[in-house]
Protein backbone atom coordinates (compact mmCIF):
# COMPACT_ATOMS: atom_id res chain seq x y z
CA UNK A 1 0.00 0.00 0.00
CA UNK A 2 1.09 3.66 -0.76
CA UNK A 3 1.84 5.86 2.28
CA UNK A 4 -0.53 8.26 1.36
CA UNK A 5 0.58 10.82 4.53
CA UNK A 6 3.98 10.45 2.16
CA UNK A 7 1.96 10.99 -0.60
CA UNK A 8 0.41 14.13 0.53
CA UNK A 9 3.81 15.56 1.95
CA UNK A 10 5.33 15.00 -1.26
CA UNK A 11 2.88 16.05 -3.32
CA UNK A 12 2.71 19.59 -1.49
CA UNK A 13 6.36 19.84 -1.35
CA UNK A 14 6.40 19.56 -5.21
CA UNK A 15 3.47 21.98 -5.82
CA UNK A 16 5.57 24.49 -3.72
CA UNK A 17 8.89 24.37 -5.82
CA UNK A 18 6.38 24.30 -9.36
CA UNK A 19 7.58 20.69 -9.87
CA UNK A 20 4.05 19.35 -9.62
CA UNK A 21 3.49 18.01 -13.11
CA UNK A 22 5.87 15.12 -11.89
CA UNK A 23 2.79 13.89 -10.46
CA UNK A 24 1.31 13.92 -14.20
CA UNK A 25 0.59 9.94 -14.50
CA UNK A 26 0.14 9.25 -10.71
CA UNK A 27 -3.29 7.85 -11.50
CA UNK A 28 -2.05 5.23 -14.20
CA UNK A 29 0.83 3.87 -11.51
CA UNK A 30 0.16 0.32 -9.78
CA UNK A 31 1.02 1.04 -5.59
CA UNK A 32 4.65 -0.55 -6.43
CA UNK A 33 5.67 2.62 -9.24
CA UNK A 34 3.74 5.04 -6.79
CA UNK A 35 6.27 3.89 -3.71
CA UNK A 36 9.09 3.94 -6.03
CA UNK A 37 8.29 7.58 -7.23
CA UNK A 38 7.83 8.53 -3.90
CA UNK A 39 11.00 6.92 -2.58
CA UNK A 40 13.27 8.77 -5.10
CA UNK A 41 10.99 12.21 -4.77
CA UNK A 42 12.40 11.55 -0.80
CA UNK A 43 15.78 12.16 -2.11
CA UNK A 44 15.86 15.27 -3.70
CA UNK A 45 17.08 18.28 -2.58
CA UNK A 46 14.47 20.68 -3.90
CA UNK A 47 16.17 23.84 -2.26
CA UNK A 48 19.61 22.64 -3.78
CA UNK A 49 18.01 22.31 -7.01
CA UNK A 50 16.87 26.43 -7.19
CA UNK A 51 20.14 27.34 -6.33
CA UNK A 52 21.39 25.77 -8.92
CA UNK A 53 19.15 27.48 -11.29
CA UNK A 54 19.53 30.89 -10.04
CA UNK A 55 23.40 30.26 -9.96
CA UNK A 56 23.68 28.39 -12.84
CA UNK A 57 21.13 29.46 -15.77
CA UNK A 58 20.05 33.02 -15.06
CA UNK A 59 23.65 34.29 -14.36
CA UNK A 60 25.93 35.00 -17.38
CA UNK A 61 29.24 32.98 -16.76
CA UNK A 62 32.46 35.22 -15.62
CA UNK A 63 35.22 34.54 -17.54
CA UNK A 64 38.63 33.75 -16.81
CA UNK A 65 41.48 36.52 -17.39
CA UNK A 66 45.05 35.45 -18.62
CA UNK A 67 46.31 37.70 -15.57
CA UNK A 68 44.28 35.58 -13.20
CA UNK A 69 46.48 32.29 -13.90
CA UNK A 70 49.92 31.49 -13.44
CA UNK A 71 51.57 28.27 -13.89
CA UNK A 72 52.76 25.87 -10.84
CA UNK A 73 55.31 23.87 -9.74
CA UNK A 74 55.47 19.81 -11.32
CA UNK A 75 58.23 17.05 -10.49
CA UNK A 76 59.46 16.43 -13.80
CA UNK A 77 59.54 13.11 -15.53
CA UNK A 78 63.10 12.25 -14.25
CA UNK A 79 65.98 13.01 -16.27
CA UNK A 80 68.98 14.07 -14.47
CA UNK A 81 71.32 11.73 -12.07
CA UNK A 82 69.84 13.91 -9.09
CA UNK A 83 65.92 13.84 -10.30
CA UNK A 84 66.45 9.79 -11.07
CA UNK A 85 67.94 9.91 -7.05
CA UNK A 86 65.27 12.13 -5.67
CA UNK A 87 62.83 9.61 -7.60
CA UNK A 88 64.26 6.53 -6.07
CA UNK A 89 63.76 7.99 -2.72
CA UNK A 90 60.08 8.59 -3.04
CA UNK A 91 58.90 5.43 -3.99
CA UNK A 92 61.15 3.69 -0.73
CA UNK A 93 58.68 6.18 0.82
CA UNK A 94 55.30 4.74 -1.29
CA UNK A 95 56.45 1.27 -0.89
CA UNK A 96 56.64 1.34 2.69
CA UNK A 97 53.14 3.00 2.96
CA UNK A 98 52.03 -0.20 0.90
CA UNK A 99 53.60 -2.36 2.68
CA UNK A 100 52.25 -1.32 6.10
CA UNK A 101 48.85 -1.26 4.62
CA UNK A 102 48.15 2.80 4.94
CA UNK A 103 47.06 2.79 1.08
CA UNK A 104 43.28 2.20 -0.32
CA UNK A 105 42.85 2.42 -3.85
CA UNK A 106 39.40 4.30 -5.36
CA UNK A 107 37.70 3.77 -8.54
CA UNK A 108 34.88 5.85 -9.94
CA UNK A 109 32.88 3.67 -12.46
CA UNK A 110 29.67 5.23 -12.30
CA UNK A 111 29.42 5.64 -15.75
CA UNK A 112 27.70 3.47 -19.02
CA UNK A 113 29.58 2.57 -22.58
CA UNK A 114 26.90 4.61 -23.92
CA UNK A 115 29.66 6.91 -25.50
CA UNK A 116 31.25 3.32 -27.22
CA UNK A 117 28.10 1.85 -28.07
CA UNK A 118 28.39 -0.94 -25.14
CA UNK A 119 25.33 -1.60 -23.12
CA UNK A 120 26.62 -1.77 -19.39
CA UNK A 121 28.84 -0.35 -17.33
CA UNK A 122 31.73 1.30 -18.55
CA UNK A 123 33.95 -1.24 -16.42
CA UNK A 124 32.59 -4.12 -17.83
CA UNK A 125 34.00 -3.00 -21.62
CA UNK A 126 36.45 -5.69 -22.73
CA UNK A 127 39.90 -4.06 -23.38
CA UNK A 128 42.29 -6.92 -23.15
CA UNK A 129 44.35 -6.55 -26.82
CA UNK A 130 44.84 -10.57 -26.53
CA UNK A 131 43.11 -11.95 -23.77
CA UNK A 132 39.43 -9.72 -23.53
CA UNK A 133 39.79 -9.04 -20.31
CA UNK A 134 37.21 -6.41 -19.02
CA UNK A 135 38.95 -3.18 -18.09
CA UNK A 136 37.93 -3.85 -13.93
CA UNK A 137 39.54 -6.89 -14.82
CA UNK A 138 42.52 -5.51 -15.90
CA UNK A 139 42.30 -2.67 -13.08
CA UNK A 140 41.84 -6.19 -10.33
CA UNK A 141 45.09 -7.91 -11.61
CA UNK A 142 46.90 -4.95 -10.93
CA UNK A 143 45.60 -4.50 -7.50
CA UNK A 144 46.68 -8.36 -6.79
CA UNK A 145 49.90 -8.21 -8.22
CA UNK A 146 50.44 -4.95 -5.70
CA UNK A 147 49.42 -6.55 -3.23
CA UNK A 148 51.76 -10.19 -3.77
CA UNK A 149 54.47 -7.85 -4.36
CA UNK A 150 54.56 -5.53 -1.41
CA UNK A 151 52.82 -8.51 1.18
CA UNK A 152 49.92 -6.44 1.43
CA UNK A 153 46.30 -5.90 1.02
CA UNK A 154 45.29 -3.14 -0.69
CA UNK A 155 41.43 -2.20 0.14
CA UNK A 156 39.76 -1.28 -3.09
CA UNK A 157 36.33 0.86 -3.08
CA UNK A 158 33.96 1.08 -5.81
CA UNK A 159 31.65 4.06 -7.00
CA UNK A 160 29.10 3.23 -9.18
CA UNK A 161 25.76 4.92 -9.42
CA UNK A 162 22.38 3.92 -9.35
CA UNK A 163 21.97 3.07 -12.87
CA UNK A 164 24.76 0.53 -12.63
CA UNK A 165 25.30 -0.82 -9.13
CA UNK A 166 23.69 -3.97 -9.49
CA UNK A 167 25.07 -5.14 -12.44
CA UNK A 168 28.63 -3.88 -11.25
CA UNK A 169 27.76 -6.02 -8.19
CA UNK A 170 26.84 -9.46 -9.86
CA UNK A 171 29.70 -8.85 -12.49
CA UNK A 172 32.31 -9.01 -9.55
CA UNK A 173 30.58 -11.89 -7.82
CA UNK A 174 30.34 -13.75 -11.43
CA UNK A 175 33.66 -13.27 -11.74
CA UNK A 176 34.50 -14.19 -8.20
CA UNK A 177 35.86 -10.86 -7.47
CA UNK A 178 38.75 -11.82 -9.93
CA UNK A 179 41.22 -13.52 -7.28
CA UNK A 180 40.64 -10.62 -4.95
CA UNK A 181 39.38 -11.22 -1.25
CA UNK A 182 35.80 -10.19 -1.94
CA UNK A 183 35.64 -8.51 1.73
CA UNK A 184 38.24 -6.38 0.41
CA UNK A 185 36.48 -4.85 -2.31
CA UNK A 186 34.37 -2.25 -0.87
CA UNK A 187 31.58 -0.94 -3.62
CA UNK A 188 29.13 2.25 -2.68
CA UNK A 189 26.96 4.66 -4.88
CA UNK A 190 27.33 8.21 -5.34
CA UNK A 191 24.20 10.13 -5.21
CA UNK A 192 21.92 11.28 -8.27
CA UNK A 193 20.93 14.40 -8.99
CA UNK A 194 17.84 15.67 -11.24
CA UNK A 195 18.58 17.88 -14.83
CA UNK A 196 16.48 20.83 -15.16
CA UNK A 197 14.94 22.31 -18.53
CA UNK A 198 15.40 25.81 -19.43
CA UNK A 199 12.81 26.72 -16.62
CA UNK A 200 13.99 24.83 -14.01
CA UNK A 201 11.44 21.78 -14.17
CA UNK A 202 12.73 18.45 -13.86
CA UNK A 203 12.44 15.63 -16.75
CA UNK A 204 10.41 12.28 -16.16
CA UNK A 205 11.59 9.66 -18.06
CA UNK A 206 9.30 7.08 -17.44
CA UNK A 207 5.98 7.59 -16.01
CA UNK A 208 7.29 6.93 -12.16
CA UNK A 209 10.76 7.78 -12.87
CA UNK A 210 12.56 11.38 -12.53
CA UNK A 211 15.67 11.79 -14.80
CA UNK A 212 18.70 11.96 -12.50
CA UNK A 213 22.52 11.36 -13.40
CA UNK A 214 25.35 10.93 -11.23
CA UNK A 215 26.76 14.17 -9.56
CA UNK A 216 30.05 13.61 -10.69
CA UNK A 217 33.20 12.51 -9.85
CA UNK A 218 33.43 15.15 -7.41
CA UNK A 219 30.81 13.35 -5.57
CA UNK A 220 32.96 10.61 -4.86
CA UNK A 221 34.04 12.46 -1.43
CA UNK A 222 30.38 12.63 -0.24
CA UNK A 223 29.72 9.42 -0.80
CA UNK A 224 32.45 8.08 1.10
CA UNK A 225 31.54 9.80 3.83
CA UNK A 226 27.12 8.71 3.79
CA UNK A 227 28.00 4.68 2.78
CA UNK A 228 30.57 4.73 5.58
CA UNK A 229 33.67 3.94 4.13
CA UNK A 230 36.09 6.62 5.51
CA UNK A 231 35.31 4.88 8.59
CA UNK A 232 35.90 1.67 7.04
CA UNK A 233 39.36 3.09 5.68
CA UNK A 234 40.24 4.16 9.39
CA UNK A 235 39.05 0.85 10.96
CA UNK A 236 41.63 -0.92 8.73
CA UNK A 237 44.62 2.23 9.00
CA UNK A 238 44.48 3.60 5.71
CA UNK A 239 45.55 6.73 5.56
CA UNK A 240 46.41 7.54 2.17
CA UNK A 241 43.92 6.86 -1.36
CA UNK A 242 45.05 6.46 -4.87
CA UNK A 243 41.79 7.89 -7.00
CA UNK A 244 41.24 6.66 -10.98
CA UNK A 245 38.83 6.33 -13.08
CA UNK A 246 37.63 3.35 -14.58
CA UNK A 247 38.83 4.29 -18.46
CA UNK A 248 42.18 4.77 -18.61
CA UNK A 249 43.90 1.28 -19.37
CA UNK A 250 47.64 2.38 -18.82
CA UNK A 251 46.83 3.34 -14.69
CA UNK A 252 49.93 2.36 -12.69
CA UNK A 253 47.06 1.91 -9.48
CA UNK A 254 49.15 3.01 -6.43
CA UNK A 255 52.46 4.31 -8.06
CA UNK A 256 54.78 3.73 -4.74
CA UNK A 257 56.42 7.08 -6.71
CA UNK A 258 53.62 9.33 -6.98
CA UNK A 259 52.58 7.93 -2.97
CA UNK A 260 56.26 8.54 -1.68
CA UNK A 261 56.27 12.07 -3.21
CA UNK A 262 52.60 13.09 -2.15
CA UNK A 263 53.59 11.64 1.55
CA UNK A 264 57.15 13.13 1.71
CA UNK A 265 54.98 16.73 1.05
CA UNK A 266 52.59 16.45 3.74
CA UNK A 267 50.28 16.81 0.62
CA UNK A 268 46.15 16.41 1.27
CA UNK A 269 45.62 16.17 -2.56
CA UNK A 270 48.37 15.69 -4.97
CA UNK A 271 47.79 15.05 -9.23
CA UNK A 272 49.34 13.55 -12.00
CA UNK A 273 49.43 15.76 -15.39
CA UNK A 274 50.70 14.65 -18.57
CA UNK A 275 52.17 17.07 -21.25
CA UNK A 276 49.60 18.56 -23.55
CA UNK A 277 50.17 17.56 -27.48
CA UNK A 278 49.19 21.07 -28.41
CA UNK A 279 47.45 24.19 -27.47
CA UNK A 280 43.93 23.09 -28.32
CA UNK A 281 43.97 19.45 -26.67
CA UNK A 282 40.30 19.83 -25.23
CA UNK A 283 42.32 18.83 -21.43
CA UNK A 284 42.06 20.77 -18.57
CA UNK A 285 45.31 22.60 -16.90
CA UNK A 286 46.62 22.49 -13.13
CA UNK A 287 47.72 25.95 -12.59
CA UNK A 288 46.95 28.22 -9.72
CA UNK A 289 44.49 31.00 -9.28
CA UNK A 290 44.73 33.71 -6.58
CA UNK A 291 47.49 31.59 -5.53
CA UNK A 292 45.86 28.74 -5.03
CA UNK A 293 46.31 25.49 -7.06
CA UNK A 294 43.08 24.56 -9.11
CA UNK A 295 42.44 22.64 -12.68
CA UNK A 296 41.03 25.15 -15.36
CA UNK A 297 38.64 23.31 -17.92
CA UNK A 298 39.78 23.77 -21.11
CA UNK A 299 36.54 25.85 -21.73
CA UNK A 300 37.36 27.94 -19.26
CA UNK A 301 41.40 28.62 -20.42
CA UNK A 302 41.45 32.06 -21.86
CA UNK A 303 42.97 31.57 -25.94
CA UNK A 304 45.54 33.63 -24.77
CA UNK A 305 46.69 31.73 -22.06
CA UNK A 306 45.80 28.67 -24.25
CA UNK A 307 48.88 29.67 -26.31
CA UNK A 308 51.22 31.31 -24.29
CA UNK A 309 54.70 30.19 -24.46
CA UNK A 310 57.35 30.58 -22.30
CA UNK A 311 61.12 31.79 -22.13
CA UNK A 312 61.83 28.55 -23.66
CA UNK A 313 58.95 28.38 -25.98
CA UNK A 314 57.02 25.47 -24.36
CA UNK A 315 53.60 25.93 -23.56
CA UNK A 316 53.30 28.12 -20.41
CA UNK A 317 49.92 26.14 -19.30
CA UNK A 318 50.98 22.66 -20.44
CA UNK A 319 50.38 20.23 -17.39
CA UNK A 320 47.07 18.58 -18.93
CA UNK A 321 44.82 17.28 -15.78
CA UNK A 322 44.86 13.03 -16.46
CA UNK A 323 42.17 12.53 -12.97
CA UNK A 324 44.69 10.83 -11.07
CA UNK A 325 44.62 11.70 -6.73
CA UNK A 326 46.37 10.70 -3.76
CA UNK A 327 44.51 12.14 -1.71
CA UNK A 328 44.92 11.87 2.44
CA UNK A 329 41.49 10.03 3.86
CA UNK A 330 41.66 13.20 7.05
CA UNK A 331 41.14 15.56 4.22
CA UNK A 332 38.38 13.98 2.80
CA UNK A 333 37.09 13.98 6.45
CA UNK A 334 37.76 17.26 7.12
CA UNK A 335 35.90 18.62 3.73
CA UNK A 336 33.02 17.01 4.68
CA UNK A 337 33.03 17.27 8.69
CA UNK A 338 31.46 20.63 8.03
CA UNK A 339 28.46 22.58 5.65
CA UNK A 340 30.84 22.66 2.56
CA UNK A 341 30.01 21.74 -1.32
CA UNK A 342 32.67 21.43 -3.80
CA UNK A 343 31.12 24.30 -6.49
CA UNK A 344 28.77 22.64 -9.81
CA UNK A 345 29.39 22.62 -13.51
CA UNK A 346 26.67 22.95 -15.33
CA UNK A 347 26.22 21.30 -19.56
CA UNK A 348 23.47 21.95 -21.83
CA UNK A 349 22.27 18.46 -23.06
CA UNK A 350 19.93 16.37 -25.04
CA UNK A 351 18.12 14.60 -22.28
CA UNK A 352 15.26 12.11 -23.09
CA UNK A 353 11.87 12.43 -21.93
CA UNK A 354 8.56 11.40 -21.57
CA UNK A 355 6.08 14.33 -22.72
CA UNK A 356 2.80 15.32 -21.62
CA UNK A 357 1.15 12.31 -23.79
CA UNK A 358 3.43 9.77 -22.08
CA UNK A 359 5.59 9.54 -25.29
CA UNK A 360 9.12 8.50 -25.46
CA UNK A 361 11.40 11.27 -26.50
CA UNK A 362 14.91 11.36 -27.51
CA UNK A 363 15.83 14.75 -28.48
CA UNK A 364 18.87 15.35 -30.94
CA UNK A 365 19.31 18.65 -29.42
CA UNK A 366 20.62 20.17 -26.24
CA UNK A 367 17.04 20.70 -24.18
CA UNK A 368 17.98 20.63 -20.54
CA UNK A 369 21.08 20.89 -17.87
CA UNK A 370 22.65 18.44 -16.16
CA UNK A 371 25.03 19.48 -12.86
CA UNK A 372 28.01 17.77 -12.09
CA UNK A 373 30.83 18.47 -9.21
CA UNK A 374 34.34 17.66 -9.92
CA UNK A 375 37.03 15.99 -7.71
CA UNK A 376 39.42 18.45 -8.71
CA UNK A 377 37.53 21.41 -7.03
CA UNK A 378 38.88 19.99 -3.76
CA UNK A 379 42.39 20.92 -4.72
CA UNK A 380 42.42 24.45 -3.98
CA UNK A 381 40.90 24.00 0.06
CA UNK A 382 44.63 21.41 0.54
CA UNK A 383 46.76 22.87 2.34
CA UNK A 384 49.83 21.20 0.44
CA UNK A 385 49.80 19.59 -3.09
CA UNK A 386 52.40 17.90 -5.44
CA UNK A 387 51.99 18.00 -8.76
CA UNK A 388 53.86 14.94 -10.43
CA UNK A 389 54.13 14.60 -14.61
CA UNK A 390 54.37 11.89 -15.88
CA UNK A 391 54.83 10.39 -19.93
CA UNK A 392 51.84 9.70 -21.94
CA UNK A 393 52.39 7.23 -23.36
CA UNK A 394 53.39 4.83 -20.02
CA UNK A 395 50.20 5.96 -18.09
CA UNK A 396 47.29 7.86 -19.99
CA UNK A 397 45.10 6.27 -22.31
CA UNK A 398 41.66 6.40 -21.65
CA UNK A 399 38.54 5.23 -23.69
CA UNK A 400 35.99 7.31 -24.26
CA UNK A 401 34.52 7.69 -27.58
CA UNK A 402 33.75 4.68 -30.10
CA UNK A 403 36.14 5.65 -32.89
CA UNK A 404 39.00 8.13 -33.39
CA UNK A 405 41.26 9.19 -30.39
CA UNK A 406 40.73 8.03 -27.29
CA UNK A 407 38.83 5.19 -28.62
CA UNK A 408 39.18 0.84 -28.03
CA UNK A 409 41.83 0.98 -30.72
CA UNK A 410 43.78 3.63 -29.42
CA UNK A 411 43.65 2.30 -26.26
CA UNK A 412 44.49 -1.45 -27.56
CA UNK A 413 47.38 -0.09 -29.54
CA UNK A 414 49.02 2.17 -26.39
CA UNK A 415 48.50 -1.37 -24.23
CA UNK A 416 50.56 -3.32 -26.75
CA UNK A 417 52.77 -0.12 -27.18
CA UNK A 418 53.90 -0.52 -23.53
CA UNK A 419 53.89 -3.72 -23.16
CA UNK A 420 56.56 -3.72 -26.20
CA UNK A 421 58.51 -1.23 -24.38
CA UNK A 422 58.64 -3.65 -21.20
CA UNK A 423 60.20 -6.57 -23.30
CA UNK A 424 62.41 -3.69 -25.06
CA UNK A 425 63.74 -2.72 -21.54
CA UNK A 426 64.26 -6.22 -20.08
CA UNK A 427 65.95 -6.89 -23.42
CA UNK A 428 64.24 -8.50 -26.06
CA UNK A 429 64.85 -7.53 -29.61
CA UNK A 430 61.27 -5.96 -30.37
CA UNK A 431 60.20 -3.69 -33.79
CA UNK A 432 58.10 -1.12 -33.83
CA UNK A 433 56.99 0.79 -36.93
CA UNK A 434 57.30 4.44 -38.12
CA UNK A 435 54.46 5.39 -36.15
CA UNK A 436 56.15 3.95 -33.19
CA UNK A 437 53.27 1.17 -33.20
CA UNK A 438 54.37 -2.79 -31.97
CA UNK A 439 54.82 -4.54 -34.80
CA UNK A 440 52.99 -7.80 -33.74
CA UNK A 441 50.58 -8.12 -30.87
CA UNK A 442 51.07 -8.72 -26.95
CA UNK A 443 49.89 -8.45 -23.93
CA UNK A 444 51.40 -9.25 -20.26
CA UNK A 445 48.94 -9.39 -17.14
CA UNK A 446 50.06 -7.29 -14.44
CA UNK A 447 49.77 -11.04 -12.84
CA UNK A 448 52.77 -12.38 -14.80
CA UNK A 449 54.96 -9.29 -14.23
CA UNK A 450 54.35 -5.43 -12.73
CA UNK A 451 57.14 -4.34 -14.34
CA UNK A 452 60.32 -4.89 -16.27
CA UNK A 453 62.48 -6.22 -13.33
CA UNK A 454 60.20 -8.76 -12.19
CA UNK A 455 59.47 -9.78 -16.37
CA UNK A 456 62.81 -9.74 -16.89
CA UNK A 457 63.61 -12.11 -14.31
CA UNK A 458 60.58 -14.58 -15.68
CA UNK A 459 61.92 -14.68 -19.54
CA UNK A 460 63.67 -17.66 -20.35
CA UNK A 461 67.58 -17.29 -21.72
CA UNK A 462 67.36 -16.49 -25.58
CA UNK A 463 63.71 -15.29 -25.89
CA UNK A 464 62.35 -14.49 -29.21
CA UNK A 465 59.33 -12.41 -29.82
CA UNK A 466 57.56 -13.67 -31.90
CA UNK A 467 55.02 -11.18 -33.29
CA UNK A 468 52.53 -12.86 -31.69
CA UNK A 469 52.32 -13.28 -27.87
CA UNK A 470 50.28 -13.26 -24.26
CA UNK A 471 51.81 -13.27 -21.25
CA UNK A 472 49.34 -15.26 -18.89
CA UNK A 473 48.98 -14.86 -15.17
CA UNK A 474 50.93 -17.39 -13.21
CA UNK A 475 48.45 -20.47 -12.00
Amino acid sequence: MVDVEKEARLKKKALSFGQQHIFRFWDELNDRQKQQLLNQIETINFDLMVILKEKYLKQSKSSLASSDLEPTDIIPIPTTAQQIARAEQAKLVGEQLLKKGKVGAILVAGGQGTRLGFDGPKGKFLAGPISRKSLFQLHAEKIKAIGQKYQTIIPWFIMTSETNHQETLEFFNDHKHFGLNAADVIFFTQSMIPAIDEQGRFFLDEKHHIFCNPNGHGGTIYALRDNGCLTEMKRRGIEELFYFQVDNVLIKICDPIFLGYHHQAQAEMSSKVVRKTDPEEKVGVIGKINGKLTVIEYSDLPQSAMEARDETGQLKYHSGSIAIHAIRRDFIERLTDRDFSLPYHVAHKAIPYIDEMGNYIEPDSPNGYKFEMFIFDALPYASNSVVMEVARQDEFSPIKDADGKNSPATAEQDLMNYFGRMLQRAGVSVVFDHNNNLSGKLEISSLFALDVAELKQKLPPNFRFDGEMYFAPEQ
